[in-house]
C-alpha cells in the first residue's frame, strides 16, 4: 500500500512555479529520502501533503484515498521549517496542549515519553524561549508525534543539531520506523545522514521530480562496480550472466557493460538496512570470459561518489 501518492501536483505564486506537476510515490513502512537544492520546492511539496498548502492544481492521496478538507491529516505528524512552539511555556507544556487538543489518551505519560524520546527529558519547568536551536528540532519532533501519527513529514530535522544529538535524533527515528511502521518522508542537505537511513529517495529539481528510487537502484549504480568491454557486448552479457548469477549487470550506452553485486535488504518488520555484498572479482570475470575466447578490452574498477550522483540529479553544484 502507498501512503502518499502525488498526481501532477503543483503550486504556483505569482509567475513561479514552486512546484511544477509533482508525481510522487511513498510506500507504507519507508523512510524516504526527499532531495533537492535550496528553493527547489521540497517544502511547499511537503506542505501540500500536510494540507497546509492548497495546491494550485494536481492532487495528493493519503493511506489510499484521496483526501478532502482536514479528513485524513489526523493521522499525519509534520515538522516544516520552524516548529510551531509557544515560547513562554515549557516543552510539556507544549507537548500537553497539542496532546489534550487532539484527545490523546494519558497525555501527561504520553507526552512525558516523547520528552524522552527525543531528549528533553530533564527540561523540567525551562521555558521555551531559552532552549537552543536544536533543543527546539527536539521539541519540534516531539510535536510532531503526539497523538501517534502513521506519517512524519520532516523538513531538515538535523538543523542546529551537534554532531551527537544529530545521530539521537537518527535513531530515534529508526526505531519509530522499525518499531512502530512510522513512515517518513525527510527532507535534508546532509545526505550522508539521508544514506545511514533512508531506504528510498526522490530527487526534486526546479519543482519537478527528477527520479525516485530504492536503496537497492542507489548502491546498484553507486556502489563498487566492474566496467566490462569487449569484441562482442551481447555475448558477454549472456556470458556473464549464466556464469555469475548473484551479479547485478547493466549494458551502457557506449557499449560497455557494468557488473556489480545484487543488494538486498535485511529482512525486518518495516524496511531495513540495506545490505551491499562485494561486486564480483575481475578475475571472476575475466576467468568467465577467456573460457568463451572473448576478446576483454577493457576491465576496470569504478566506485561513484553517492553526494557527487545526488548534486548531478538535483542540477549540479552551480546549476
Amino acid at each position: 500500500m502507498n501512503i502518499i501518492e502525488t498526481h501532477a501536483l503543483s503550486r504556483v505564486y505569482g509567475k513561479r512555479r514552486a512546484v511544477d506537476s509533482l508525481d510522487m510515490c511513498v510506500a507504507a513502512g519507508e523512510i524516504y529520502g526527499f532531495v533537492g537544492k535550496n528553493g527547489a520546492g521540497k517544502s511547499t511539496a511537503m506542505k501540500m501533503i500536510a494540507g497546509l498548502v492548497r495546491p494550485t492544481s494536481g492532487s495528493v492521496e493519503l493511506f489510499g484515498a484521496q483526501r478532502r478538507a482536514r479528513e485524513g491529516f489526523s493521522r499525519v505528524g509534520a515538522l516544516i521549517e520552524d516548529p510551531g512552539i509557544l515560547p513562554t511555556f515549557s516543552a510539556l507544556e507544549n507537548l500537553m496542549c497539542k496532546a489534550l487538543a487532539l484527545g490523546v489518551v494519558r497525555p501527561n505519560a504520553h507526552c512525558r515519553e516523547l520528552l524522552e524520546l527525543v531528549g528533553l527529558a530533564d527540561t523540567g519547568s525551562l521555558r521555551v524561549k531559552k532552549f537552543s536551536l536544536g533543543m527546539k528540532q527536539r521539541l519540534g519532533l516531539a510535536l510532531a508525534l503526539v497523538g501517534g501519527p502513521d506519517l512524519l513529514l520532516l523538513d531538515e530535522p538535523f538543523n542546529g543539531l551537534d554532531p551527537e544529538s544529530t545521530r539521537a535524533m537518527r535513531g530515534a527515528l529508526v526505531r519509530l520506523n522499525r518499531e512502530r511502521g512510522v513512515t517518513m518522508v525527510i527532507s535534508s542537505h546532509v545526505l550522508d545522514q539521508l544514506d545511514r537511513m533512508a531506504t528510498s529517495f526522490g530527487v526534486i529539481r526546479s519543482g519537478r521530480m527528477v527520479r525516485e528510487l530504492s536503496m537497492d537502484d542507489l548502491h546498484r549504480e553507486c556502489g563498487n562496480s566492474i566496467r566490462i568491454r569487449t569484441n562482442d557486448p551481447a555475448r558477454t552479457l549472456a556470458i556473464l550472466e549464466e556464469a555469475l548469477p548473484g551479479t547485478a549487470l547493466r549494458a551502457e550506452p557506449d557499449g560497455s557493460i557494468l557488473a556489480s553485486a545484487a543488494v538486498r535488504h535485511a529482512a525486518t518488520s518495516f524496511g531495513g538496512a540495506a545490505v551491499a555484498p562485494m561486486a564480483p572479482s575481475a578475475e571472476d570475470v575475466a576467468r568467465a570470459l577467456s573460457e568463451h575466447g572473448l576478446l576483454i578490452l577493457e576491465l576496470s574498477h569504478v566506485e561513484r561518489d553517492i553526494e557527487e550522483y545526488f548534486v548531478e540529479l538535483m542540477g549540479g553544484a552551480d546549476a
